[in-house]
Order: C-alpha cells, then structure tokens, then sequence
C-alpha cells in the first residue's frame, strides 16, 4: 500500500527484470504496510477497507508480505454502491476475502516477479494469502496482474519498501472469482 503515482516498471519485451520507480513518498522502509498507507491520501479507501476487516494487526505483523495495493481511484472504478457494501458490519468476510486476494505472502520485489514471469514462458502464478491465484504477466514494459475473474491490474508504482514487505501499487481492485 503505497502511493499511486510516479512511473511504470520498466522492461523491455523481452522479460528482462524491471527497475523499481524512485518517486519520492511518504513513505518509509521503517514502517510497517499500515503505517505507511495511512499517511498516504490516495489510499485512503484501502486502509478504510483494511480497518473495517480487522487486518490492521495482520498487516502490522511480522510478515513478509507482498501487497498489490490499489489506490482510491482503483476503487471509485468499481460499480456505484460497491465499496459502501463492503465496508457493512455484514460484509466483513467478503470484504476480507477480497482485501486478502491483494496479498502474498514473503516478499517479491519487481524483479522476482520478471525472473517468475520468464520461467513461466511469459506468466507467473502468485498464490493469494485468500488462497486463490493471481497470474502476473507483462505487456511491454509494464507488469499486469490478472485476477481470478479476468480483471487485469496494472502496477504504477513497484517496489515500494516496508519494513514487513513490499507494496505494488495497482490501478483497479483485483476480484476473486464468486
């Protein structure tokens, strides 16, 4: 969970491992995945969905955890209703499940990903901390994360440091299959 703004992974075509984007954030390595997503405004949504699950001590933990971390545009893309749905009392274990179909567990940073992606023949099965596949892949330069359903994620912003893993800031909420 870490800003939303800044480059792509940078790769050419033929998988070769990405550099991670510099942008200055807010940010810090020191902190944990839920300390720096609340001082950052454009994943506000996130950690508002993260807080109504009861994940914030999991995502406070020790870890390592990989985060695909969609930013509050990525969630104001879902259909009218969706997100106030899911933040109900009633909803928490959808809501859950969805939040932690963003998260692997250990850490993999961008260029394990090139390296999955290449000995994949050009995809890369990510098992979810929910238990269900995500398949990364690259388009050009850029990673695309595709969800069980046949949604597809783009990372804006990769390699974004925690103390208790790594974030990749993604473009749209990636969605188990019903």
């Amino acid at each position: 969970m870490i800003l939303a703004a800044g480059g792509m992974i940078t790769a050419p075509p033929a998988y070769a491992e990405p550099q991670a984007t510099t942008a200055a954030t807010a940010a810090t390595a020191s902190k944990t995945i839920v300390e720096n997503a609340s001082a950052l405004p454009d994943l506000s949504t996130l950690v508002a969905a993260v807080k109504a699950a009861g994940l914030v001590d999991t995502l406070n933990g020790a870890g390592p955890f990989t985060v695909f971390a969609p930013t509050n545009s990525a969630f104001s893309a879902l259909p009218a209703g969706t997100v106030d749905t899911l933040l109900k009392p009633e909803n928490k274990a959808q809501l859950t499940g969805v939040l932690t179909y963003h998260v692997v567990s250990g850490k993999v940073t961008a260029a394990d990903l090139a390296r999955q992606i290449r000995a994949g023949g050009g995809k890369a099965m990510l098992t979810t901390v929910q238990g269900a596949p995500l398949t990364a892949s690259m388009s050009g330069d850029k990673v695309i994360i595709t969800d069980a359903a046949g949604g597809t994620a783009t990372v804006s912003m990769a390699d974004v440091q925690q103390s208790n893993g790594v974030v990749h800031v993604i473009d749209k909420v990636l969605l188990p299959s019903a």
